[in-house]
Formats: C-alpha cells, structure tokens, sequence
C-alpha cells in the first residue's frame, strides 16, 4: 500500500485528492496538511511514501518544505503546481522533488504519478515540461558549454535524453524510437548512471541547463 501525504493550504483541493487517492486499491491518504510547517510534522509522524506538495502556502512554502522532507526522510515528492506558478517550479525540481503535476490534470496522470514516485522514478506532465523547465534554465544555461559527461553517451543515448525532454514516457520513446520499451528504460537507466543523477526529472534539467536541450 502506498501511503499519500496531501499538502495544500485549499481543504476543497485536499478533499478532492483524497477522494481520487482512496478509491485505489494501492493507495491510502494518511493524512493533509495545510502548510509547509504542518507538513513537516505530518510527515515525521506518518511517514508517508509520497507527499504531494503545493507550492504557494502560508507558514512555509512548498519549496522550503520539500527541501526539508527530502533532506531529513525517503519520502518522495511530487509538487502541484498552476500555470501561473514562478520560479518556485524549477527549485522545487533542484530541491529533489519527483517531478510536478498541473492541479486539474486528469486522474489518471496524477495517479500515475504518485506510482512512478512510489516506484523510485519521477514523472513530470508532458504539457507543461518545456513551458517551465526551458524558462527557469535559461536564465543560469551556460551559454555554448556541454558537460564531459555526455560524452560519454552513445547515439541511442543522446537520442533518449532529447526525447525525455519532450516530457515522453519510456513506451512513447519507444514508438518513437521504434524500439520495446524495455530497451528504453535500460538506456534511461544507463543514461542516469553514467551522468551520475537520481532520476529523468535531473536529467531533463541538466540537459537544459546545459544547453543540449532547449525551448523551441
């Protein structure tokens, strides 16, 4: 059983999350949280295997938030976020968190993602991964400068890391590529060890803000 920390400072928004959450069979909200310093206390006590995080909340916000869940348990987060939502985005990417969701994303997505975190992956929602991770990477891409790292990379390789970009998932490269998907997940997984990173959300980043991928 999966168990789901929901933190946002709207009770209607944790109500609906809830009601999505819990009619899973592998899925269970062990509680909510109204703001960044409630849920720091909710997830010491409840430890719970995911915590899904707004950005803009009273107290503390969902960036300092995520970055203190991280750096003190193995909980994963995945951040909620509105198309009006700023820089917080791209930090709360850098802090570690497992990726982000739009908040009227359909269900099916946002339970994908809180299985993809469970899972130790990271899943970011392909409308909106160029629109924010292109516009906060721009301002601090190294202008003309690759890292020694992608060196290291094989055709395949490169090829995937331009698809993950796109915010595709392992079987949507695999129709790209016209390959089975397990051999996808193996270059992702090849991919994210030689580059030395956790998962394809720091992928994605380091490939904008280094000038291998780009917006437009």
């Amino acid at each position: 059983m999966i168990k789901v920390l929901v933190v946002d400072d709207q009770q209607l928004v944790r109500a609906g999350f809830r009601v999505i959450l819990d009619a899973e069979p592998d899925l269970t909200v062990v509680g909510e949280a109204s703001d960044g310093v409630t849920a720091l206390q909710r997830n010491r006590d409840l430890e719970p295997d995911v915590v899904l995080m707004d950005i803009r909340m009273p107290a503390m916000d969902g960036l300092e938030a995520t970055r203190r869940i991280l750096a003190s348990s193995p909980a994963r987060v995945v951040i909620l976020t509105t198309f009006d939502a700023d820089e917080y985005i791209y930090g709360a990417l850098q802090a570690g968190a497992s990726g982000f969701m739009l908040k009227d994303a359909p269900p099916d997505q946002l339970l994908a993602a809180v299985r993809a975190a469970a899972a130790g992956n990271a899943l970011i929602d392909a409308s909106v991964t160029k629109r924010f991770i292109a516009h906060f990477t721009k301002a601090v891409r190294p202008a003309g400068r690759t890292p020694d790292a992608l060196n290291t990379l094989t055709g395949r390789e490169l090829d995937v890391l331009r698809l993950l970009t796109e915010g595709l998932s392992n079987s949507e490269i695999a129709v790209r590529l016209v390959v089975e998907e397990t051999t996808v997940k193996t270059h992702v997984s090849r991919i994210l060890m030689k580059l030395g990173l956790r998962d394809r959300v720091q992928a994605v980043i380091l490939a904008y803000e280094t000038g291998f991928a780009h917006s437009g």
